[in-house]
């Protein structure tokens, strides 16, 4: 019920001021005050950036799941696309019959709104279509003024499932870049579905490792570089020209680069993992 309540509070008061609603859902989550006229760190500067969405409508094309695709492609980076297995605009529209037996069903205008299925005769359909239905009817951004998720129409696309040759949710490779330029990549590994938990560390292009994540939250397994990591940075590198700042997710499925989505406001601006001298090292450059 609170929980509830504060994200109402959050809804209503960015309907009244953007700004002030960040400012304090920034207070909220990272317990300290930003200072946005003088913005130093990260989370400091990417706030003021989230600001500046409301009317972008080249950030809202490309945050939308769906059409981001369309991005991708006119970047000539088709084959990069994960396989889209149908796109639709109701849950009634699913014929769960036509699937394969994994696949994953997300919703188009925000985050989180993911149902990763690894077995369809396990899968409660009913409850699958209720889950859906409360999503597309959910305006996601109003709660953490990530205003660039307002304008999307909400759709549901289906998606192959991606695993490792173990079953497991690949690694995930999320390049942090300014206007074309990739700073560093932050590495996701041992992803749990269930509890929403995950490892993470950050390298620079020669892959060695920043001290930019919390001891608590980094992986102690030595990540291993990828084989085609130079070509993953390159595919970044076109992805995230047109933008101040934008982290372009990628997947490496057994040697093949796969994209996952373009993130504007990660954490919506307010990460929680970066080390102290990783928020400062990390806005360094972006200047807004």
């Amino acid at each position: 019920m609170i929980k509830k309540m504060g994200k109402k509070f959050f809804e209503i008061l960015t309907k009244i001021s953007p700004k002030l609603s960040a400012i304090i859902l920034y207070i909220y989550r990272t317990k300290e005050i930003p200072h946005l006229k003088n913005p130093q760190n990260f989370n400091e500067k990417m706030t003021n950036l989230k600001l500046s969405y409301k009317d972008d409508k080249l950030v809202s094309r490309c945050a939308d799941k769906y059409e981001v695709r369309d991005y991708v492609k006119s970047k000539g980076l088709e084959n990069i696309l994960n396989e889209l297995y149908f796109v639709c605009n109701t849950p009634e529209e699913i014929d769960f019959e036509k699937l394969p037996n994994k696949f994953v069903l997300k919703c188009t205008h925000g985050s989180g709104y993911n149902i990763v299925c690894k077995n369809k005769t396990n899968i409660d359909i009913n409850d699958t279509k209720k889950k859906l239905k409360k999503w597309l009817k959910e305006r996601y951004g109003l709660a953490t003024t990530e205003l660039q998720y307002l304008k999307i129409k909400p759709k549901i696309i289906c998606e192959k499932y991606l695993c490792d040759e173990n079953d497991r949710l690949p690694i995930d490779y999320k390049f942090y870049c300014i206007a074309g330029k990739v700073e560093g990549v932050l590495v996701c590994t041992e992803r749990d579905l269930e509890t929403h938990t995950k490892k993470v560390n950050f390298f620079d292009l020669q892959w060695k490792e920043l001290p930019y994540i919390k001891e608590k939250d980094r992986s102690k397994t030595k990540v291993k570089k990828p084989e085609n990591f130079e070509l993953m940075v390159e595919y970044a590198k076109k992805l995230s020209k047109d933008f101040k700042f934008v982290r372009v997710d990628l997947y490496n499925d057994n040697g093949k680069i796969i994209f996952g989505e373009l993130t504007f406001t990660p954490d919506c601006c307010c990460v929680l993992f970066h080390s102290k001298q990783g928020n400062i090292e990390l806005g360094r450059n972006l200047n807004v």
